[in-house]
């Protein structure tokens, strides 16, 4: 590796993952090249998040980083680590920094058959990565008074919308978007389906949401009109437009085959609806997509809580690591293909194989053994599953 790539470490059961994956199926094999930062809990909040910053500007410098699942604390969690505040999801801290796109996509493997039995081809979820309930801002309200929304222009005109007049207690929230990031995403999912040739499927709630989502909707329908019609005529594929509760009806009733764009919590929940629902949580990859030119990739998934405390115990757990090793994956292959490293890329394939073949000849961990069509399945825990796979990869 001529270049490093940025690696961004997580918490509790993935990270220990993190750690075996590196030093059974990465480092034996490739000289690798990474500029480290530790995103686990303990150092976001000693360093007052500043390293999720950091490593959110070195994926703009260096182009491709591979993350980590990490925590995003809540109050239990506030407690359980003794935070100085509750600090917000790294994700939205470095997506807001890229800003870009989310694209997901299931990993595909024989023996496991998607619970909607008429899926017979990958959705990708094409999630907007910026604004909305990432980047709110909130606030309690304590007893009655009036809340208003308000908008001052850089000439000092206001702008005020009422929200509420409260009663007593409340809450509020504030989101926001950016019509920079909106046209991005657009771009990016337009240009992502040409080049896939897969029809693409955006979906909003404009009816209720009149101005914001609308937006949405109408930006998507400008870039489409004025910059990818006419190709996509040409390649046979298709933009479809809907309301997202009917967009979910659809989605379940189809075979597939297409690309799912929406916003960033819509994408946040139908991404693990869509992974679950083709067999696990555990096989799906993500990628950001930076405007710029900046990929980082990650697990859909989240820490594992409930294996690390098993861990912690010293109990055995049974953890598919398969997305980890796709997001280590992904992002090596990225690297080879900037760097004209064709070796690199060579091996991120293979790796990926060696995942795949492992499972296929029945050597798998316990979630996947439960929705397996394997007869005899050898499940094998969480160290035990990773150097299977490295001796399949040396079988290759």
């Amino acid at each position: 590796m001529t270049t490093p790539l940025v690696e961004m470490d997580g918490d509790e059961m993935t990270r220990i993952l993190w750690q075996m994956i590196k030093e059974e199926l990465l480092i034996p094999y490739i000289d690798l090249n990474t500029e480290y930062y530790d995103l686990g809990l303990e150092m976001r909040n000693a360093t007052n998040d500043q390293v999720t910053l950091d490593s959110a500007h070195a994926t703009l410098k260096y182009k491709v980083a591979v993350k980590c699942a990490t925590i995003t604390p809540n109050g239990a969690r506030m407690k359980e680590y003794n935070l100085k505040e509750m600090w917000k999801s790294p994700n939205g801290t470095i997506r807001a920094i890229l800003d870009g796109t989310v694209f997901r996509a299931p990993i595909l493997v024989k023996g496991i058959v998607p619970y909607v039995k008429n899926w017979t081809r990958p959705i990708t979820i094409a999630r907007h990565a910026y604004g909305d309930v990432y980047k709110n801002t909130e606030i309690k309200v304590p007893g009655p008074g009036r809340a208003e929304l308000v908008y001052t222009a850089a000439d000092g005109t206001e702008t005020r919308e009422l929200i509420h007049e409260f009663k007593g207690a409340g809450i509020l929230q504030g989101i926001h978007n950016t019509e920079e990031s909106i046209y991005s995403f657009a771009r990016a999912c337009f240009g992502y389906a040409a080049d896939t040739r897969q029809d693409l499927w955006f979906s909003t709630k404009d009816t209720i949401s009149k101005k914001y989502d609308h937006t949405f909707k109408d930006i998507f329908q400008e870039v489409y009109d004025t910059e990818y019609k006419n190709r996509f005529k040409e390649l046979g594929i298709e933009y479809f437009y809907t309301l997202i509760d009917d967009a979910v009806a659809r989605v379940i009733r189809s075979q597939g085959g297409f690309i799912w764009a929406c916003k960033n919590y819509d994408g946040d929940v139908m991404s693990d609806m869509v992974a679950t629902a083709y067999g696990d949580l555990s096989m799906m990859t993500s990628v950001l997509v930076s405007p710029s030119g900046a990929y980082e990739y990650e697990a859909a998934h989240g820490t594992v809580q409930r294996h690390y405390y098993k861990h912690l115990k010293g109990e055995e757990t049974s953890t598919n690591s398969i997305a980890t090793i796709f997001a280590w994956t992904g992002a090596l292959r990225k690297r080879g293909e900037l760097d004209g490293n064709e070796a690199l890329c060579a091996f991120a394939q293979k790796l990926e194989q060696a995942c795949i073949k492992t499972v296929e000849e029945g050597k798998m961990t316990k979630s996947l053994s439960l929705i397996s069509t394997c007869k005899n399945p050898v499940i094998l825990n969480s160290l035990e599953f990773i150097r299977a796979i490295r001796a399949t990869l040396e079988a290759l």
